[in-house]
């Protein structure tokens, strides 16, 4: 294996005397792809930071090779005193960079370089950032949360760009699928210590899951033990129980060591309260028409929703997603055409834009209304307390001012608002910005249980792919399709991906963004020998690459197998990690092989 890159170990760092990170440990070779994950709030940030060099731990070391070049790429972008987006990427460049790049990247990322970096939104904000981290093309890349504020056409883009580079990689995203696509390797950061297994991110959630189900039952044993132990000191013999002091600080250890135990985190209870239903038509659009200074943003859209209905709405920044919604809620009135809302319709309504917080309100005084120590929950009073536990916050944050908190923390309490209002029928507008996969998980079993309507905006494309029925897609022009099924049925029915030049309708599409054209039919020819030996062989390869890989599995299946020996559990669940990979590029092959045979034998 190469020397590592970059290397943290046994890393420690405490916050207001509550530690934060106790044995931390981080280490990346050349062209590796790493995900970091882990609750808000755990320190995943913390320890980026200190791989940047940003942040002093109180102990442990950090090694950077030297000549590595590492760039960072932080949640909230530092434009110091830049004039224009290209001064600040250029500002990120070696001495040995080309400063074509930075003019590249940006136009990529449909930036012109002209923009005044303190009148940026917040999506421009991040493709600059973005930008400036690129252009010097690192040895090392570290992205914490780069999918953030970027609209779905950017994040495809981002993908691509990033799978194509040289650069070894660790990213911290709340987006599955991006880190699903684009990691080799997991690090889980845990009650301040660090986990690592030689798998992608789609493996992490079985594997997590499997670790602590072995953690709770050692906890059990442990529990099992103690109060046998216990029964000892009680009812034996007294002589034996003076004479054995041994056994007497053996169970004091086995008491310490339950005291001082850090349990899982716990997940949030997040539940709508839910109105009497609605009729069975909600929403009725015919003919939708409106324009914003001669530009059509919706034009001649017409749409039919029943109750029950989960329909998602996607398109590139710009393209007038809330625009649609408002106009299909009734809170906006048309150019032209009309929408009928059906009987008995309890709207609630998440916005995306947490900027509108009050900074200085604290959050039992946002829940509550201010002044009071109960929330009306569907209709029924609960204790702030209560209530902030549900969405994860300790009883200590009721005080605590709403510009204090974490994107995550804000995400959480607007969840909380909204969820406390009685509705039938719930506009989501981005809700899984900055949310833990934990908290993702319950909020889509949430709104997968809820008996309502759903009209959901999201850049998430697992998560639409896992909730809504229809999605609803930007064409151009204000022209506006519903596609049956998730994100994934979209694009294949559309046969192409969302792009960027739907927002500039001139530009010439980079040749790095273009689709790749569906394979040209076979020219007319034989199978050469060594693809005809390859589809005789690969299944044998195939067969003894899968029991390989059941062997290694059960070998990971055994729950004590971890605890018993940690070295050997990851020596192990790396092999496993290479068989899969081999597997699935020798299945890879043998279809693309097979495919061939078919049509060539059917010319």
């Amino acid at each position: 294996m190469p020397a590592p890159l970059l290397a943290l170990k046994d890393i420690a760092l405490t916050f207001g005397g509550t530690p934060l990170l106790t044995a931390a440990e981080l280490s990346v070779a050349p062209g590796e792809r790493v995900c970091l994950v882990g609750r808000n709030g755990s320190g995943k940030s913390t320890l980026l930071k200190i791989a940047a060099g940003s942040v002093e731990p109180d102990s442990g070391s950090v090694f950077v090779q030297p000549g590595a070049s590492v760039r960072y790429l932080a949640q909230e972008p530092d434009f110091g005193d830049a004039q224009t987006t290209l001064a600040y990427v250029e500002a990120g460049l070696g001495p040995n960079d080309g400063a074509h790049q930075a003019r590249y990247l940006l136009e990529q990322l449909g930036l012109s370089g002209t923009e005044n970096p303190t009148q940026l939104s917040g999506g421009e904000a991040r493709r600059a950032a973005l930008a400036r981290v690129l252009a010097p093309d690192p040895d090392i890349l570290l992205l914490d949360e780069p999918t953030n504020h970027l609209d779905l056409t950017t994040i495809e883009w981002l993908e691509r760009e990033l799978d194509g580079r040289r650069s070894a990689l660790v990213i911290i995203s709340h987006d599955r699928r991006f880190l699903s696509n684009l990691s080799r390797s997991t690090v889980w950061l845990d009650r301040g210590e660090t986990r690592r297994v030689e798998r992608g991110f789609a493996d992490f959630e079985s594997w997590r899951d499997e670790v602590l189900a072995e953690e709770e039952r050692e906890q059990h044993k442990l529990d099992r033990k103690i109060v046998a132990e216990e029964h000892w000191l009680r009812y034996g013999v007294t002589a034996r129980r003076k004479r054995n002091v041994r056994r007497l600080a053996s169970l004091q250890a086995l008491r310490e060591a339950r005291r001082t135990h850090r349990g899982a985190e716990g997940s949030a209870t997040i539940a709508a309260s839910e109105a009497n239903a609605s009729g069975a038509l909600v929403i009725e659009a015919k003919n939708l028409g409106k324009s914003y200074d001669g530009r059509p943003i919706v034009s001649d859209f017409s749409i039919r929703i029943q109750r029950g209905d989960r329909v998602g709405i996607v398109g590139p920044n710009g393209s007038g997603k809330s625009t649609l919604i408002q106009l299909l809620t009734g809170t906006l009135e048309p150019d032209s055409g009309s929408v009928r809302l059906g009987a008995n319709l309890a709207t609630a309504a998440l916005n995306q834009h947490r900027d509108t917080l009050n900074p200085n309100t604290t959050v039992a005084d946002a829940l509550t209304g201010g002044g009071k120590d109960t929330v009306m929950v569907g209709g029924q009073p609960k204790h702030v307390v209560g209530y902030m536990r549900d969405f994860l916050f300790k009883p200590e944050q009721a005080r605590t001012p709403l510009g204090k908190l974490s994107g995550g923390e804000r995400g959480r309490l607007m969840l909380a608002q909204v969820l406390a209002k009685p509705s039938n029928l719930l506009v989501l507008d981005e809700p899984t910005n900055d949310l833990d996969m934990e908290t993702l998980d319950v909020l889509e079993g949430m709104i997968g249980d809820y008996g309502g309507t759903v009209l959901l905006i999201s850049h998430d494309r697992d998560f639409l792919d896992r909730l809504v029925g229809s999605v609803i897609v930007p064409e151009g022009n204000g022209r506006w399709i519903e596609y049956a099924g998730g994100y994934t049925d979209m694009l294949a029915q559309r046969g192409a991906d969302l792009t960027r030049e739907q927002r500039k309708p001139g530009a010439t599409k980079p040749a790095r963004e273009a689709k790749p054209a569906p394979p040209a039919p076979a020219r007319k020819r034989r199978l050469s020998f060594n693809e005809k030996h390859l589809l005789e062989t690969l299944p044998k390869t195939i067969a003894s690459l899968q029991a390989e890989g059941r062997a290694l599995q059960q070998q990971l299946d055994d729950p004590a197998f971890y605890t018993r020996d940690r070295a050997a559990f990851e020596r192990v669940s790396a092999s496993l990690g290479e068989v899969q990979t081999k597997l699935a590029e020798a299945e890879d092959r043998w279809l693309e092989l097979e495919i061939l045979r078919e049509e060539l034998s059917g010319e």
